[in-house]
């Protein structure tokens, strides 16, 4: 609380004290004047036009024993001068908080100054995050988003990878002279030079800083329509190239962090009491590759979900609740990796590249795995089938999903990430191109993990 005023006295007067002791009467004095000067005020009452009396103490004397007219007794005093005290240590006590509270505000006022000058328009999309038991809504929201000149540059990347395989379709065309296919090939060698100009222009409307981020949703879904329809046509040609390859030797490939590139998983999931998941992945991006797959029913977005996000080990969520894996595959290769689980305990174990790297129990233990859901590949879901957040979508290359109901064995994993002739394809999902849609981009390449191997 706030120290007492001291008794203020009409009087100007001082009362001299022997000659031997004005020594100790000029201390006094002094630490009387330097009160106001403290901004130790009562709250009745301030020291602004108030004067004092000032007694001199023989140096042998005690101070607080020393009284002046009007004051009152010597144990007043005392008690005034140890409150005034009490006081002034906690105003001190006040202002080196204070002086913390500055710091750390300055430092977050620099790093949100820092990153308004990369960040672009308003997020992609408010709020979605995967991990909503017992976690913040936007679980990677103090990552900050891929500034739009990044975002530009990926997008140009995705438009000459589809440019090359579009170029690789010209030997087939010479080989198949009909005047259909080359009019195809022309169509889409136009619809790829628009898209280049659109990216173009954007990138030229950031640098004179006339980029409106009220037309990046519309531009943005123009592009994606684009892309999707580009890809549907490529992919048309070039299925007169591959009608020879298997049917699951094909890969996926997300290039860009966007929450639009995705591949939907056309059938849905029966009632699971212990299940296997297995598949190839590659990737080398930072922080967190972002999510692989997830799996949501009608009210739990959750259900079961692969996802690593921010600096955070690779995570695996059964409704809502969550095991760390022992991954570490963000190095730019091709691993493969397999999860089990069953729900008596809620065992769990975790195969890296054939070989078991963890385990644990007590994952959702007694819970099955609900069904008829919606299964995406490279991104989270929020709501059912939607609700994409950028920052967790995943970035990389994936291939040979396949999920089974039951738990595999050592032996069966391994022979899984050997590529061997006898590995088994899932009995709930089987990695076919005919079980799998793709949008927003995400494109279908050749799977050469496996042929590496071999």
């Amino acid at each position: 609380g706030a120290a007492p005023a001291v008794a203020p006295v009409p009087a100007p007067a001082m009362a001299a004290g022997p000659s031997g002791s004005s020594s100790s009467s000029r201390r006094l004095l002094l630490f009387l004047l330097l009160l106001p000067l403290l901004g130790l005020r009562g709250r009745g009452q301030g020291f602004g036009q108030t004067r004092f009396i000032c007694t001199s103490v023989p140096l042998d004397g005690d101070m607080c024993a020393a009284t002046a007219p009007g004051t009152g007794s010597a144990e007043e005093l005392k008690s005034t001068v140890l409150q005034l005290r009490e006081t002034v240590l906690q105003q001190k006590e006040t202002i080196m908080n204070q002086k913390d509270t500055i710091r750390e505000l300055t430092a977050k006022l620099g790093r949100c100054e820092s990153q308004s000058v990369l960040e672009t328009s308003p997020a992609e999309k408010g709020g979605g995050a995967g991990r909503k038991g017992g976690f913040s809504k936007n679980t990677m929201g103090d990552l900050s988003r891929s500034p739009a000149a990044e975002t530009l540059s990926q997008l140009g990347q995705t438009l000459q990878s589809l440019k090359t395989r579009l170029e690789n379709l010209e030997q087939f065309s010479r080989m198949n002279s009909s005047s259909q296919t080359n009019n195809l090939k022309d169509i889409l060698q136009n619809k790829i030079d628009d898209l280049e100009r659109q990216v173009l222009s954007r990138v030229n409307s950031l640098e004179e800083g006339k980029f409106n981020p009220k037309n990046e949703s519309e531009e943005r879904g123009k592009i994606e329509s684009t892309l999707t329809s580009l890809h549907q046509r490529i992919s048309d040609l070039e299925k007169g190239q591959k009608d020879n390859r298997p049917p699951d030797r094909f890969q996926l490939t997300f290039p860009l962090r966007t929450n639009y590139m995705y591949a939907k998983v056309k059938k849905s999931l029966p009632e699971m009491y212990a299940f296997s998941v297995c598949m190839w992945i590659k990737s080398s991006a930072s922080p967190g590759m972002g999510t692989p797959f997830s799996y949501a029913v009608p009210g739990q977005a959750n259900e079961l979900v692969l996802i690593e996000w921010g600096n955070n080990p690779m995570e695996i969520l059964i409704n809502d609740k969550v095991a760390k894996l022992p991954f570490v595959i963000n190095d730019g290769k091709w691993h493969h990796i397999c999860v089990t689980w069953t729900t008596r305990d809620g065992v769990w174990e975790a195969y890296q590249d054939g070989t078991q790297t963890g385990n644990g129990e007590n994952l959702a233990p007694y819970h099955p795995i609900k069904p008829q859901g919606v299964l995406v590949l490279g991104q989270e879901q929020d709501t059912l089938g939607g609700g994409f957040d950028a920052t967790q979508a995943f970035v990389g290359e994936l291939a040979h999903f396949n999920m089974w109901d039951r738990k595999l064995s050592p032996g069966e994993v391994y022979s899984l990430a050997t590529c061997s002739s006898k590995a088994l394809s899932g009995n709930v999902i089987a990695w076919a191109e005919a079980n799998i849609d793709i949008y927003g981009g995400a494109t279908k390449w050749t799977f050469e993990a496996c042929r590496q191997l071999n």
